[in-house]
C-alpha cells in the first residue's frame, strides 16, 4: 500500500473523528449502562452497594463491609465479568458490521447473515463436544476463528462461481453456506455426547452467563487489535465503498485488503463466538443506526459502532436475563427478535 494512500486514510480518520465531547458522552453512558446491568437481575441489589463493592475490589480496606458475602460474589464474580463480556461483544459486532458492509458494499452484510459466526460455532462446537480443549483455553476461540476464516472463503468462492455480485445475491449465497454449516454443527451435536448437549445447544442461542474474568483477556484482546486495525483503515473502507476502479486508482490493492478485512473480521468473529455464542443481527442493526446520525465516514462510523453495540447489548442482557426471571433467556433469541423486524425494515426501505 502506498504512503499516499496511507496518508489518506489518516487524514480521513483525523477530519472525520467526533468531538471528544461526543465520545465522552458515549463512554458515560456505557458506564452508567454496565452499572445498573450489575445492580438488576432476579436479585435486585441497590446501585450505592455496587458503587460500594467495586470501589472495595478496587481498592481493598478503604470501605467498610456493609453488604454479605452472597451479594458480593453476585456483582464481582458473576454479573461484572457479564456485563463486561456483553460490551466487548457488542462493541466487537458492531465494528464487525460496520467493516463488512463497507468492504462488500452491501448494507445487508452481516458476520451472521454472511456465514461467518455459523463457522465460528462449528470450530467451537467441534472443540466443545470432540477434541477438547488440548490447547487449553485458547483451544475454543482459535478453532472458533479458523471455522469463521473458512466460512468466509466459502461465502467468497460460492459467490464468485455464482456471479453474485449484487447485494442480495450474495446475502442469499451467505445465508445458503450459512445453513449448510449449521446442518454439520447439528450433526455434530447429534453425535456428541448427549449429556453436553445441553449446555452447546443454549450457547449456540447466545449466552454470556458463563462469563469469568479470567475469560475477558481474550475477546478484549481481539477487540484492540483488531480494531485498531480496522480504523487505521478507516480511509480505505470509505474508498471500498465508492467501488473497486476508484479504490484502485487511490492506490489500494483492492483483493489483498480486501482479504485482509475479512481475516481481521473473521478473527475478531470467531473469538467472540466462543465465549459468547452466536448472536444475530448486532453487526447489522448499529452500523445502520450509527450512519443515520453521524454520516458514511468509517472514521465515524467504526468507533460509534462499537461503543453503540456495547450499550445496546449490555441492555439486551439485562432484559433477557429480567423478561423471565429467575431463568435467563438466551440474548440470541431477543437479538434475533429486535434484528428481525430491523432486517424487514431496512428491506421495506430499499424497494424502489
Amino acid at each position: 500500500m502506498s504512503s499516499e494512500t496511507i496518508g489518506a486514510g489518516r487524514i480521513a480518520l483525523e477530519r472525520g473523528l467526533p468531538s471528544l465531547g461526543f465520545y465522552g458522552t458515549g463512554f458515560i453512558l456505557l458506564a452508567v449502562s454496565i452499572l445498573v446491568a450489575v445492580s438488576l437481575g432476579a436479585v435486585t441489589i441497590p446501585l450505592e452497594t455496587v458503587w460500594a463493592i467495586v470501589a472495595n475490589k478496587i481498592s481493598p480496606d478503604t470501605i467498610d463491609v456493609t453488604w454479605s458475602r452472597g451479594r458480593e460474589n453476585i456483582i464481582w464474580e458473576i454479573r461484572f465479568p457479564r456485563a463486561l463480556l456483553a460490551a466487548l461483544v457488542g462493541a466487537g459486532l458492531g465494528m464487525v458490521g460496520a467493516a463488512l458492509q463497507a468492504v462488500t458494499r452491501n448494507p445487508l452484510a452481516d458476520p451472521h447473515l454472511l456465514g461467518i459466526s455459523s463457522g465460528a460455532a462449528f470450530g467451537a462446537i467441534l472443540v466443545l463436544l470432540h477434541t477438547g480443549l488440548f490447547l487449553g483455553l485458547a483451544t475454543v476461540p482459535l478453532f472458533a476463528f479458523f471455522g469463521a476464516l473458512a466460512a468466509t472463503a466459502v461465502v467468497v468462492t460460492v459467490s464468485r462461481l455464482a456471479d453474485a455480485t449484487s447485494v442480495g445475491r450474495l446475502v442469499l449465497a451467505g445465508v445458503a453456506v450459512s445453513f449448510v454449516i449449521m446442518a454439520l454443527a447439528n450433526l455434530l451435536i447429534f453425535l456428541g455426547d448427549p449429556k453436553a448437549t445441553h449446555t452447546v445447544v443454549f450457547w449456540m442461542l447466545g449466552g454470556l452467563g458463563l462469563a469469568q474474568w479470567s475469560h475477558l483477556l481474550y475477546p478484549l484482546a481481539a477487540l484492540v487489535i483488531c480494531g485498531a486495525y480496522l480504523l487505521f483503515h478507516a480511509g480505505e473502507l470509505n474508498a471500498m465503498t465508492i467501488g473497486d476502479e476508484t479504490a484502485t486508482t487511490l492506490g489500494i490493492q483492492v483483493t489483498r485488503f480486501r482479504l485482509g478485512v475479512f481475516i481481521c473480521t473473521a478473527l475478531l468473529t470467531g473469538v467472540l463466538v466462543a465465549f459468547s455464542g452466536t448472536i444475530g443481527f448486532v453487526g447489522l442493526m448499529i452500523p445502520h443506526i450509527v450512519r443515520f446520525i453521524v454520516g458514511g465516514d468509517n472514521a465515524r462510523v467504526l468507533p460509534l459502532s462499537a461503543l453503540a453495540g456495547a450499550i445496546f447489548l449490555v441492555w439486551a442482557d439485562v432484559f433477557s436475563r429480567l423478561i423471565l426471571a429467575p431463568e435467563d433467556m438466551p440474548i440470541g433469541i431477543l437479538t434475533g427478535f429486535v434484528g428481525g423486524l430491523f432486517f424487514i425494515f431496512l428491506l421495506g426501505r430499499r424497494r424502489p
